[in-house]
């Protein structure tokens, strides 16, 4: 297994805000230290609200990309 690759994927698709942070939150409270959690979103306002929730709780944003379907798929790494 390479080191980023997702121990859990949280497919978000068509759920809108507050419910990608929600479930992100309690995907990450659910993996161990160090795993990372894959979360894709359609959500517009997903970016911000990950990105905000990774700064405030130390977990680390490995990447965040935009795919053609215009999903966003984020890497996660559960703070140590």
């Amino acid at each position: 297994m390479s080191s980023n690759e997702p121990v859990e994927t949280l497919d978000c698709i068509g759920l809108f805000c507050p419910q990608p942070l929600f479930q992100t939150r309690e995907a990450i409270d659910s993996i161990e230290s160090g795993e990372i959690l894959e979360m894709l979103a359609d959500d517009p306002a997903a970016e911000e609200d990950i990105k905000r929730f990774c700064k405030r709780t130390g977990h680390e944003l490995l990447s965040f990309e935009r795919l053609e379907d215009g999903t966003q798929r984020f890497l996660i790494r559960k703070k140590e």
